[in-house]
């Protein structure tokens, strides 16, 4: 038992490094970020797998050897609590007066103590047998099933969290309004599996996103634009025959589907923007999701456009709810809700890397192998567009149009078969720890001798009720009745 509280110890310790670095398995971007801002520690910590530390070797060996010393130390336990429940109480010890509570006490006339002494016990739930002219009692043997169950119960949440943790996915989607998600690999914009996943498991179900609602306080003055509540309004359907169910999912509500659970964990804007080149063709259009900054939602988006004619574009723009001209003549945001739509641009123009075959991160440009043609630091002031207006792009490069404005919610799809087993057994440890305390463990015996009778008990651990226990069934013996 020491060896596994060890262990226990060592694998809560283990885990640390999972909390202070970033995981492959749940930020991707992190880690990558982290080579890049660490060139010469992150390959050293990539060593060690402190990147992957819950797959890691030995990380793995330490659960493995946690799960192999808890079955080594309950297997036999419980074998020994099965052979003891199968005995019969221990013999009454001949000098009862050395026991830790004892009493001594005459006998009233006509009353057979251990008889009566019998019938109290077995009404007190002990197991009691009679030897001659005493009877020995045992009780609390909860105690040692409640242990069994804590410690079985561990190593059923471990089970439970390896098999349900290899078998279960984690995967994002990012969804303006009107956009479908459809339960598959392509569906996901990023998908963390288990080790033993496999994709044809997947539920067939498809989600689309009517309507994102945010509520924003009004009423108190110190707390004005601070969100209330978030909605996602959406369409479920499990087969393309289903005429589709409308769901609520908000931040404590996810969405229950067989199979899947989809959370709300984030939110923005999504401008619709239309570019069209130089020959008045469509080269781009669409919501495009902006990434919010700050808590009035002023929001960063990446249009590439590859197909503009005659040359490639990529704009970094900048979107404000709440449009506002600070002194230095630059935007800002003043509220999170659509009061003064603005978007800003910058404009860049050169080969964007999409066709060489590398995955590139869709939210953001790299600017050092392109030409800047617009914004600041450009020959062409930036592009300003109020909603609706339509303005030309430097250098003959067409035009672009500020159309709409959709918003855009952060769906996390994720699906743990273990889940319910590590809940049932976790609440299976709890309810053992609890048996465990609070179940008194004791021995007693009545013995009859010529004068009168015995009453003695002894506890396995400390038992501050002991002589109490002792005191009151010599006097319910006295009076000859429970």
């Amino acid at each position: 038992m020491k060896t596994a509280l060890i262990l226990l110890l060592l694998l809560a310790a283990a885990a640390v490094p999972g909390s202070i670095y970033p995981q492959r398995s749940a930020d991707p971007n992190g880690v990558a970020q982290f080579f890049d801002n660490n060139p010469e520690l992150a390959p050293v910590l990539d060593f060690f797998q402190l990147f992957d530390v819950y797959g890691s070797i030995w990380f793995s060996a330490i659960y493995i050897l946690l799960f192999t010393s808890l079955v080594g130390c309950v297997l036999p336990r419980t074998k020994v609590h099965y052979d003891a429940l199968r005995q019969e109480p221990v013999k009454t010890p001949t000098t009862l007066s050395r026991m830790p509570a004892y009493q001594k006490s005459t006998t009233p006339k006509g009353l057979d103590p251990v008889q009566v002494g019998m019938k109290i016990l077995k009404g007190n739930g002990y197991r009691v047998i009679k030897r001659g002219n005493s009877i020995s009692a045992e009780k609390g043997y909860m105690r040692e099933t409640g242990n069994l169950v804590f410690h079985l119960s561990l190593v059923g949440v471990l089970i439970a969290v390896g098999v349900g943790g290899g078998y279960s996915f984690s995967g994002q989607r990012v969804l303006a309004e009107g956009d479908t998600f459809v339960n598959n690999l392509a569906g996901f914009d990023s998908l963390s599996p288990g080790l033993f996943f496999n994709p044809e498991t997947l539920t067939p179900l498809s989600v689309t996103l009517d309507k994102f609602e945010v509520d924003y306080d009004f009423t108190n003055k110190t707390n004005i634009g601070a969100p209330l509540d978030f909605r996602a309004t959406v369409t479920r359907k499990t087969s393309p025959e289903d005429p589709g169910e409308t769901s609520v999912i908000q931040v404590n509500a996810p969405l229950d589907e067989p199979g899947a659970s989809l959370y709300l964990t984030g939110h923005g804007y999504a401008p619709e923007i239309t570019v069209r080149d130089a020959n008045g063709d469509i080269s781009y259009s669409g919501a495009t999701i902006f990434l919010p900054q700050d808590n009035n939602m002023t929001s960063i988006g990446i249009i590439k456009v590859p197909d503009n004619q005659p040359e490639q574009i990529g704009i970094v723009a900048f979107f404000y709810p709440t449009a506002a001209e600070l002194s230095t003549g630059a935007y800002t945001s003043m509220f999170p809700g659509i009061v003064n739509p603005l978007i800003s641009m910058n404009v860049y123009t050169g080969d964007l890397g999409l066709d060489s075959g590398q995955s590139l991160n869709v939210y953001a440009l790299d600017t050092e192998r392109l030409t800047q043609v617009a914004g600041r630091d450009a020959p062409t002031p930036g592009i300003v567009l109020e909603l609706g207006q339509t303005k030309d792009l430097p250098n003959g490069l067409g035009t672009v149009t500020f159309d709409g404005i959709k918003r855009f919610a952060s769906l996390d799809i994720a699906h743990n078969p273990g889940q319910f087993w590590v809940l049932l057994f976790s609440l299976l440890a709890l309810a053992g720890v609890i048996v465990g305390l609070i179940t008194p463990r004791r021995r007693v015996w009545v013995k009859s001798t010529a004068s009168g009778f015995e009453v003695a008990a002894l506890s396995k651990r400390e038992d501050p009720r002991l002589e109490e226990v002792v005191r009151e069934l010599t006097q319910e013996i006295k009076k000859g009745s429970k």
